[in-house]
């Protein structure tokens, strides 16, 4: 009786050392498997949203009233064009790398700097288009429409650009573009326990802290020196 307990105990105790390390090496596998380390989780997140190409988050209508005046022969035509179109914001990622991404352990705050936010278009509304004219008679006898409806398509696409660049919609795509941006690596972050602030910037949007910015690392640089610190 006694031979059969110290037996049985003797394999319950061998069961808990073997459980024991079953759980400690399976955590550490997990572990390595899923490296909760910011700057891994920051890497994988930007290979994602380089493999994106472009990001457009934000898009605009605008309208463009544009007039154009020609006088010959003691005459004058005039043409009114008012021309609809669409503008969208983009940003290439394909110009983001890990240089771009720079995170600073002593805040716990991953900072990524975009490239420029670009507009693109306009997409013209051509069921929209309304043109008003005067000066019939020069324009049956003269070329004169055809150099009115000219300036007028060149005139309305570059008001829709400026319209498009003004400060109030490139504030608003920035915004847009930032948040998709924070949350494509926030989110990841989070997923693995990481609660990491992340901020993200346009170029000309460096602030008073850019000296400590320069002197943080990029994520390319804290990959390599792991890299060169195994291979020794």
């Amino acid at each position: 009786m006694r031979r059969g307990c110290s037996t049985f105990l003797g394999v319950l105790l061998a069961l808990a050392v073997v459980s024991g390390l079953l759980l400690w090496f399976g955590r550490d596998y997990v572990e390595q498997k899923l490296d909760p380390d910011p700057v891994t989780v920051a890497a994988a997140s930007l290979q994602g949203l380089r493999e994106q190409n472009r990001l457009s988050t934000f898009a605009a209508r605008y309208v463009a009233v544009v007039t154009s005046r020609q006088s010959r022969l003691g005459l004058t035509a005039r043409k009114t064009l008012i021309m609809p179109g669409m503008v969208r914001y983009e940003v290439d990622l394909a110009r983001l790398d890990q240089d771009d991404v720079q995170w600073n352990a002593e805040s716990n705050t991953l900072r990524i700097t975009l490239p420029p936010i670009e507009v693109v278009g306009p997409d013209v509304d051509l069921d929209a288009i309304r043109e008003y004219d005067e000066g019939g008679i020069l324009m049956r006898l003269t070329d004169a429409e055809d150099k009115l409806d000219e300036a007028n398509r060149q005139a309305a696409q570059r008001e829709l650009v400026r319209q498009a660049r003004e400060e109030t919609p490139m504030r608003l795509a920035r915004d847009a573009t930032r948040r998709a941006v924070e949350r494509s690596f926030a989110m990841p972050l989070r997923a693995v326990g990481v609660e990491a602030n992340v901020e993200v910037y346009f170029p000309d949007e460096r602030s008073g802290d850019r000296e400590q910015w320069d002197v943080s690392p990029s994520i390319r640089d804290v990959l390599a020196n792991r890299q060169s610190a195994q291979g020794q």
